[in-house]
C-alpha cells in the first residue's frame, strides 16, 4: 500500500451533496479494494488562476488515502469521467521522517 492524495477540483455550481457523493465513492473505490481511508479535507470555494470550462471558480478537496498503483488508476479513471469533476491531480504522499536522497557530487 502507497499512500496518495488526490486535490480534487469540482464544479462551483454543485450541490453540497452532490459534492459528498463524489467524495463517498472515491472513499467507497479506495476501501473496497483493500485501501484505507485517511481523511479528507474540504477548502472550500476559491478563484481559479485562469477559467476552466468558462468557470472562475472552483470547490478544493483533499482526498487522503493508501491503496495499490492499480486502485490508484480505477480512482483517476472514474474522476475522469463523472460529472462535475472539472480537475483532479494524485501524487504519492511522502510519509513523515522520510527524506530526500542527497545530492550525486557535492559543489566544493
Amino acid at each position: 500500500m502507497n499512500p496518495y492524495e488526490i486535490l480534487l477540483m469540482l464544479d462551483p455550481e454543485l450541490a453540497e451533496d452532490a459534492q459528498n457523493e463524489i467524495i463517498a465513492r472515491m472513499r467507497e473505490l479506495a476501501e473496497s479494494h483493500g485501501g484505507t481511508w485517511q481523511g479528507h479535507e474540504p477548502w472550500g470555494r476559491r478563484k481559479l488562476a485562469y477559467e476552466i470550462g468558462k468557470r472562475g471558480e472552483a470547490y478544493y478537496h483533499l482526498l487522503l488515502f493508501d491503496t495499490d498503483p492499480a486502485t490508484l488508476d480505477e480512482i483517476s479513471r472514474v474522476l475522469k469521467i463523472t460529472d462535475g469533476v472539472m480537475r483532479h491531480m494524485a501524487v504519492r504522499r511522502a510519509l513523515a521522517g522520510s527524506r530526500r536522497p542527497e545530492p550525486v557530487g557535492t559543489p566544493e
